[in-house]
């Protein structure tokens, strides 16, 4: 524990309780939410976003913001943010998000190469300069000119090392995940592998957190919010704000299914489709199924760790 820490503790048990504690998500949250919520009746992390009037009214500094806080607490109106309760269930979050940070940069380095050849009219994919053998061949493809056969060879280097970064992250991702056996149950699901499977867990952590199977179906972009003002009419659309990296693998684990065949969710699909549904609302549907069943899994895990 940091030396300065219990000075922290000291100070908020001067406070008499009840004791409640309004934090706003950052990088120290989790860290604060772990070590400090057992001197505290409440402490509560919220999303910087809803908290608007601390920058939008009258003056700013430190001091100020937090008695806006304070207010916004008392008042109901800070929306939490969920944090991981261990150490153990933390670290594995921020491994996953890890890994998917490392896919997003080697996906980067990739399409960097790519739009260079591309400035000199050389069309490829990332499939072509995958395997080392390949690369002399599409460099010849190239202009004769060394600064810039040395700059793309600068870059393969880079994609190279985001890959090997992205493989070694991946095999502890999958080790941990082995471990976890509601993760195990998640992966033998039609469209759910390892990496999808142990994001679910680590994103959605405790089934409680949402009141409703509608409350998740948000949270995963994959729900309607409804929307009217007055006597005019209601608007059904897909919601703004919501989880892109849970968004994308329920949606991909549906595509995944669907391509599979021969499981229930694939026959969900088809039924949808025979009933005039387009394949894009029909996957939407096979996702929110998904869901739904990945979420009744988190509600056995939770219960039977109670027991």
């Amino acid at each position: 524990m940091p030396p300065r820490f219990p000075v922290l503790v000291e100070l908020l048990r001067t406070i008499p309780r009840p004791r409640y504690v309004a934090i706003e998500e950052g990088p120290l949250a989790g860290w604060l939410y772990r070590n400090l919520r057992r001197d505290a009746d409440e402490l509560v992390v919220c999303e910087p976003r809803r908290n608007r009037l601390i920058a939008a009214e009258g003056d700013k500094d430190d001091p100020i913001d937090a008695v806006k806080l304070a207010h916004l607490l008392r008042g109901g109106y800070v929306k939490t943010v969920h944090q991981a309760d261990s150490l153990d269930r933390a670290v594995f979050k921020q491994h996953v998000s890890l890994y998917h940070g490392r896919v997003r940069h080697r996906v980067r380095e990739a399409l960097q190469t790519i739009s260079l050849f591309r400035r000199h009219g050389v069309m490829i994919r990332e499939k072509d300069f995958v395997q080392a053998e390949a690369r002399k061949a599409l460099l010849e493809r190239l202009p004769a000119q060394r600064t810039l056969r040395d700059d793309v060879r600068l870059m393969w280097t880079g994609y190279d090392l985001a890959t090997k970064q992205e493989e070694r992250v991946r095999r502890r991702l999958i080790e941990l995940a082995k471990q976890e056996e509601v993760i195990v149950r998640f992966e033998a699901l039609p469209g759910i592998g390892w990496v999808r499977a142990a994001t679910w867990f680590v994103i959605v952590d405790t089934p409680w957190r949402f009141a409703t199977k509608a409350a998740l179906g948000k949270y995963l972009g994959i729900g309607l919010e409804r929307r009217r003002s007055g006597d005019g009419r209601e608007q059904v659309r897909l919601p703004y704000q919501t989880n892109r990296i849970l968004k994308g693998i329920i949606l991909g684990a549906a595509r995944s299914a669907v391509a599979q065949g021969d499981n229930p969710f694939a026959d969900q699909y088809r039924r949808w489709l025979e009933h005039g549904l387009s394949a894009r609302l029909a996957r939407r549907k096979v996702a929110r199924s998904l869901a739904a069943t990945l979420w009744g899994l988190c509600f056995w895990a939770s219960t039977k760790k109670v027991s």
